[in-house]
């Protein structure tokens, strides 16, 4: 298994990791740490695609998507691990093989196109985020979650141990990049669109273990909904971005 970032390493690394993925996801942790993610996530989907038509480039297993579903027109996954597919389609989503660089939809087929966790790991992120607006209707939003360099994640993931993701496969073996917001604005934002909103989530989560200490995971909570959406978002482990497609 390579970290190259290439289409066939990534399918390797996420088809391994699909094997454990839900072990404290997909209700598994009412209220813990990923549920807490895969909330704040989906709620920024919701600010602008209640009632639209959704695409999440990435979907994985569908944890994010099922949420999408119940507020969205329709809702559509892509993603390049079959592995981590055949668990989104079991809970009945409308999810399909394919590249984030290459995505096999018509220009202008969604009002809101998203992604989460996937970006950091494709090195031509830039043909990414072009497919992603290319999709996209004029006026709708494309959704793109960052991993930030200048966070409390971003030292973790740094210097800390690397976490075991699968049976002889850790974090080393996919390529991860790190975007700080400022990188994001001035040089990520896709061609004919506009940053028009941000999201922060750990902004003070120093590990997802905190939330397994006894009554520490619901004051974790509330601080990071408090202050997912104020100034402080720009030193949040994961950085969301929303941009409005003006041409």
């Amino acid at each position: 298994m390579d970290a190259t970032g290439s289409d066939s390493a990534n399918k390797s690394y996420y088809d391994a990791f699909s094997q454990g993925y839900e072990k404290h996801r997909g209700g598994r942790d009412p209220g813990g740490y990923h549920d807490l993610l895969d909330q704040l996530e989906s709620e920024m989907v919701r600010r602008f695609g209640t009632g639209g038509d959704v695409l999440e480039v990435g979907c994985g297993t569908g944890l994010v998507l099922e949420r999408i579903v119940q507020f969205a027109k329709s809702a559509q996954g892509i993603d390049i691990s079959e592995g981590m597919l055949q668990k989104a389609r079991e809970r009945g989503l409308k999810v399909q093989l394919g590249s984030a660089t290459e995505l096999p939809f018509e220009s202008n087929s969604f009002d809101v196109t998203c992604s989460f966790k996937v970006l950091a790991h494709i090195p031509p992120i830039e043909a990414a985020l072009a497919e992603m607006a290319r999709v996209t209707r004029p006026q709708g939003v494309v959704i793109a979650e960052f991993y930030n360099p200048h966070s409390l994640r971003g030292l973790v993931k740094r210097y800390g141990p690397k976490g075991k993701i699968a049976d002889g496969a850790n974090e080393t073996n996919v390529f991860t990049r790190y975007d700080s917001p400022g990188t994001v604005i001035e040089q990520l934002c896709p061609e004919g669109c506009q940053f028009i909103a941000s999201r922060g989530l750990r902004i003070t989560i120093p590990s997802a273990h905190v939330f397994r200490i006894p009554g520490l995971g619901p004051l974790w909570k509330s601080a990071e909904v408090a202050l997912s959406d104020t100034p402080l978002n720009r030193i949040a482990g994961f950085w969301i971005a929303a941009f409005r497609k003006t041409q």
